[in-house]
């Protein structure tokens, strides 16, 4: 429950005053209107505990949960009863940020354990103890790439990453001397030849994405060998659990590993929280930002965990920082280790394995219909592209399929500006979809179409 705030109308009008705002709903006119709330919430003075928790369960109820097809980064995976319950536990929910590392040697221990599992995963050499997400973590990776090339200004990037990692390179880079170059596709895909065509003495390096923002498996052959011919660094962003089908980062030779553990034990939880991960090779251990748990002994000779290569946020002067991250997502993080090392890589390796065959069995049924086309020629893990002949076309299968309480997938043209992007409609499929609510989406797409 939220707590009381005994702020009086005084107090608040001093507040607005203060920050030149006339009213509260002056606060929120970045929100569109029509999504804000009409009415008022009813909190009757005086009210019992047992009213409130009615009032807010009944509140609760009128959210339309439904069946998600929705994807692009936060997706609807089986998580485990045991991995909420025991990252619920209250010296993790109460003692996530180890502000006495020394004294923290559960929760040290569970970061270290994160880190392993980051690594294993991703084929590299070290990995931080999180960031706050994928999106976060392309950002520190640029930086840390202009960091290891002196007089480097500029960081190549594939149009096909996510819409909202742009974004954040874009804010990042605005205001500096540093620049985003963006790397045109080729059907869906990372145009190879671009990217060699662009590389020059002021590239610090190169970010791409697999699965890419369709959802298609990129191929990076060679991809590493011209980059660091350029004197250049190469960061590749991926689902984690997408990792035990396809080749890792490490095995493209990549230098630096980004992406998101959400896939990893946490829900999507209306956008968050989420757990951005980065891997790095043992070059470039000196220059990842945040916290890095390490292993040693201790005076009588037991192992014990402390905060390694400290020499970076808290402990010194701002402009010498790696980065200004100077905290970690750890209790998201845990709750990643926990699932992980619930289900082992048996379980991981089956989720996978169910994405595939049950996105593709979705495809393949959609692939006949009218008035659309389904993904490309290219390889597909969990999602794929539906690419309608029209926008009203989409919006009218989305209706469609949003009354019959499926949440049908993402529109890409609402987080792009790209004129191709609006008549796309982005379709997860993850292991937690059944045999029976993948063909009533394909038996009402094909009521709207047909």
């Amino acid at each position: 429950m939220v707590p009381y705030i005994p702020h009086t109308e005084d107090e608040r009008r001093r507040m607005l005053k203060s920050i030149g705002v006339e009213t509260i709903d002056a606060l929120f006119s970045q929100i569109p209107e029509d999504i804000r709330l009409k009415q008022d919430l009813f909190f009757q003075p005086g009210m019992a505990e047992e009213e409130v928790l009615r009032h807010m369960k009944a509140l609760a109820a009128m959210n339309r949960v439904g069946i998600s097809f929705q994807g692009m980064g936060s997706y609807d995976r089986i998580i485990p009863s045991a991995v909420q319950e025991l990252a619920s536990l209250p010296a993790f929910v109460t003692a996530y940020t180890p502000y006495q590392p020394e004294i923290s040697q559960g929760l040290l221990q569970a970061i270290f354990e994160f880190q392993t599992i980051v690594c294993e995963l991703t084929g590299m050499d070290a990995a931080n103890a999180s960031l706050y997400d994928g999106h976060t973590g392309a950002a520190e990776a640029a930086a840390m790439m202009l960091s290891a090339k002196r007089k480097s200004s500029v960081v190549l990037v594939s149009s096909t990453v996510h819409p909202y990692t742009l974004q954040v390179l874009e804010t990042w880079a605005y205001g500096t001397d540093f620049h985003i170059q963006v790397i045109n596709e080729c059907n869906r895909t990372t145009d190879i030849a671009q990217v060699s065509a662009n590389l020059s003495e002021d590239i610090a390096g190169v970010i791409v994405q697999s699965p890419n923002r369709y959802g298609f498996l990129e191929d990076y052959t060679q991809l590493a060998e011209l980059v660091h011919e350029n004197r250049s660094l190469l960061t590749i962003s991926s689902d984690p659990l997408s990792l035990v089908l396809q080749h890792s980062q490490g095995e493209w030779g990549a230098d630096i590993a980004i992406g998101d553990t959400q896939p990893l034990g946490l829900p999507s939880a209306f956008g968050g929280p989420c757990c951005g991960y980065m891997a790095v090779r043992e070059a470039l251990i000196r220059k990842m930002p945040g916290r890095i748990v390490g292993q040693t002994i201790d005076l009588e000779g037991k192992r014990a965990f402390v905060l390694t290569l400290q020499a970076r946020e808290q402990h010194i002067k701002r402009e010498r920082a790696t980065s200004n991250i100077c905290s970690n997502q750890a209790l998201a993080a845990l709750t990643s280790t926990i699932h992980v090392a619930h289900v082992g890589y048996g379980g991981l390796l089956e989720a996978a394995r169910q994405s595939w065959d049950k996105s593709h069995y979705l495809a393949n049924r959609l692939a006949s219909l009218p008035h659309m086309v389904v993904g490309g020629h290219r390889p597909f893990w969990t999602e794929f592209p539906l690419v309608f002949d029209s926008v009203e076309r989409m919006e009218t299968v989305l209706e469609r399929l949003a009354r019959n309480n499926i949440h049908g997938g993402v529109r890409l043209g609402v987080l792009s500006e790209r004129m191709e992007d609006l008549s796309t409609l982005v379709v997860a499929v993850t292991e937690k979809r059944t045999r029976e609510e993948l063909d009533r989406y394909a038996d009402i797409v094909a009521e709207v179409l047909v």
